[in-house]
């Protein structure tokens, strides 16, 4: 954060101008971990927001589960024999089975 003070009669009042945010939007894993940290780890909740890092760290969690299920979904699919080829013969098992994973994997997250 930059400061800068007004002077306002025989006070000094600070302007208090934030740096520009990170890029990106929260998605599910962002929000949650957000929510964690707000109901369960409160100082490291208000330590980041202080020091004007908790858009950052809640990006890079969010990046970070995202690859993770990414990479699970594909090994599931790879252990349970989806392949291209069964994605071109048959369009609607494939889709049916890559969901399987994708939600099995989000419940238990």
């Amino acid at each position: 954060m930059n400061f800068s003070y007004e002077k306002c009669g025989d006070y000094l009042i600070p302007n208090l101008i934030p740096d520009p945010e990170s890029e990106g939007e929260l998605r599910k894993f962002g929000l949650m971990r957000k929510s964690y940290l707000e109901n369960h780890r409160r100082g490291i909740y208000s330590g980041l927001l202080l020091l004007d890092k908790l858009k950052e760290h809640l990006l890079m969690i969010q990046e970070q589960a995202e690859e993770r299920l990414d990479l699970l979904v594909e090994q599931m699919a790879k252990q349970e024999g989806v392949t291209e080829q069964l994605k071109a013969q048959n369009q609607m098992l494939w889709v049916a089975k890559i969901q399987k994973f994708g939600f099995g994997l989000k419940s238990k997250l």
